[in-house]
């Protein structure tokens, strides 16, 4: 009983770094309704950025997460401004064709300027230990990304629902013209959204710079899981990334220990098609940028 309630505890852990990854996705389809291919890319940026500022300045991950945020907010906010903003008329497979393009296109680039290696960061004390909690023990750094998880979620629900913004982001992602002809700025919300859901990835990526190594693919393996989670979720949700997340972590700690730790991407995707197919609004409903 303790291993199974340790591969919980585990899993659970894991689902808060999912969680920070896959919030961001989940909002910029629900407000642009648009889902982000290069997401995982961004995210790749990220890591890179506080790498280097690690590498070069000393400075720790968790304080590179504010120059990160707002290095990824306006990435996010130009890519929304000069590439999706033409293509918001086009047919929906033209948007995605769009976001593949500058996901290959920032993946190869990365591939040209920094190589293949494989970096960490260094001298890294801080969130890189573990806690013992009773008769388990947990890693610091992702009971810290964890809690951060849940602090996002809560802060992003009440900037949506306590904000003047917030509602103006509500009423854009529930009905564009109507939000139009009451006098909001829909092209402004747009490119706010796509750099709100990017900033996250800045958090995201100092928050688990400490755990895990940069690369130029790194983003392929999280951002495919996270779009499990949203799809989980339900595409929109907020409240549905979150639980979505803790679902995925604990079904991968569970299914790498019983059944083989090479096989537990085919368990949660195997859940993915199941949902595509029989509940493709996911088993928590979706939002529309207003959870």
């Amino acid at each position: 009983m303790d291993i199974f309630l340790q591969l919980v505890l585990n899993g659970l852990l894991l689902g808060g770094t999912l969680a920070i990854i896959s919030i961001g996705l989940t909002l910029i389809f629900g407000i642009v309704r648009v889902v982000n291919f290069a997401h995982g890319e961004f995210l790749m940026i990220g890591l890179y950025a506080v790498y280097f500022m690690n590498a070069k300045f000393g400075i720790h991950p968790y304080v590179a997460i504010i120059p990160a945020t707002i290095v990824l907010f306006a990435a996010g906010a130009a890519m929304q401004r000069f590439i999706i903003e033409p293509l918001l008329s086009a047919e929906g497979h033209i948007q995605i064709f769009a976001t593949v393009g500058v996901s290959i296109a920032l993946m190869n680039a990365a591939l040209l300027m920094f190589g293949a290696d494989v970096r960490t960061v260094q001298d890294v004390s801080f969130g890189t230990g573990s806690v013992t909690l009773g008769p388990f023990r947990a890693s610091s750094g992702q009971l810290i990304t964890f809690a951060a998880s849940l602090v996002m979620v809560a802060g992003l629900h009440w900037f949506l629902h306590s904000t003047f913004l917030g509602r103006a982001v509500r009423a854009t992602a529930q009905h564009r013209d109507a939000a139009q002809l009451m006098g909001v700025d829909v092209k402004k919300i747009y490119i706010f959204a796509f750099g709100l859901g990017c900033a996250c990835l800045g958090v995201a990526s100092g928050l688990i710079a400490p755990q895990y190594p940069v690369f130029p693919t790194v983003g392929t393996f999280f951002v495919l899981t996270a779009f499990v989670i949203v799809v989980l979720g339900g595409l929109g949700s907020l409240s549905g990334a979150l639980m979505g997340s803790m679902v995925i972590g604990v079904v991968d700690s569970l299914a790498g220990y019983y059944i083989a730790p090479d096989l537990k991407e085919v368990v949660y995707f195997s859940i993915f098609l199941a949902i595509l197919v029989f509940r493709p609004t996911g088993l928590f409903g979706a939002g529309r940028g207003s959870e």
